[in-house]
């Protein structure tokens, strides 16, 4: 299946010390990618790196300068860029567990976590392809993939924080879903603006990813889905290394749903 293989190609996964993040790493390798793995925490983008063999960089990505930095770097390693999974993003950690359900609650949600959710998930998405994206748009090819979710599409169905005796942890807070749905409109503008230059841009949106939730959480999720359960962190290989690939030749501005 010589569509699929990504030998001679370099990789950039962002956010890639994440639970998602070092699973596109991995998939991307196996595909035959050299792989640099990008993330806030350099430590943890080493480990990751190390891993599958390639290379880790600390990169903020609401900071043009570290990204620019990055980009120096792996163009000054391995003289081109390919691939760019946009996958760093927020979801809402409260400091303070016994609140979480007062502060997600929409009436209540600080402008702080709303702001942060913007710069990170939707600023960030822009910079990386702004700074790194440009690199190929000026070789004439390459692959961005922006991570959304399906909340990127849909409204959160906020019964599925229930517990089984009806208590509330927390809400599903407005950042994730608006922030995602932007992603998604910001890959379809830049598919187009690109699409000349060689550049396909598209979004891989996952479902809901089990992690050791709480098992009535797993329950109430699996139960609003077709298949009957959540995504396993492995699901979205076959999906990401489609979409870096030759294997979707002609595939840009879509959004491929794996839910």
């Amino acid at each position: 299946m010589t569509e699929f293989d990504l030998a001679g190609r370099v990789a950039v996964v962002t956010g890639a010390a994440g639970l998602l993040g070092a699973r596109h790493c991995a998939a991307l390798a196996d595909a035959g990618a050299t792989v640099v793995a990008a993330d806030l925490d350099a430590e943890q983008a080493a480990a990751v790196a190390g891993q599958v063999g390639g290379t880790g960089v600390s990169v903020d990505v609401t900071d043009k300068d570290s990204l620019g930095a990055a980009r120096d770097r792996i163009l000054a390693e391995h003289g081109r860029l390919d691939v760019l999974v946009n996958n760093a993003a927020v979801n809402d950690m409260f400091e303070a567990p016994d609140l979480a359900g007062e502060l997600s609650a929409f009436e209540a949600y600080p402008l702080d976590a709303w702001q942060k959710s913007l710069d990170v998930n939707v600023t960030g998405v822009f910079l990386a392809s702004q700074v790194l994206g440009s690199v190929m748009a000026g070789a004439g090819s390459g692959s961005i993939i922006n991570i959304a979710s399906t909340y990127g599409m849909v409204g959160p169905d906020q019964r599925i924080y229930l517990d089984d005796s009806g208590h509330r942890s927390m809400w599903k807070s407005p950042a994730y879903p608006a922030t995602k749905g932007a992603v998604i409109n910001f890959t379809r503008f830049l598919a187009a603006y690109w699409g000349d230059k060689g550049v396909r841009v598209n979004t891989l949106s996952p479902g809901g990813v089990e992690n050791g939730q709480d098992p009535w959480f797993v329950d109430n999720y699996a139960d609003r889905t077709m298949l009957g359960r959540m995504a396993s962190p492995d699901d979205y290989r076959g999906a990401l290394v489609f979409l870096a690939s030759d294997a979707s030749a002609y595939v840009t501005g879509a959004n491929l749903v794996v839910d």
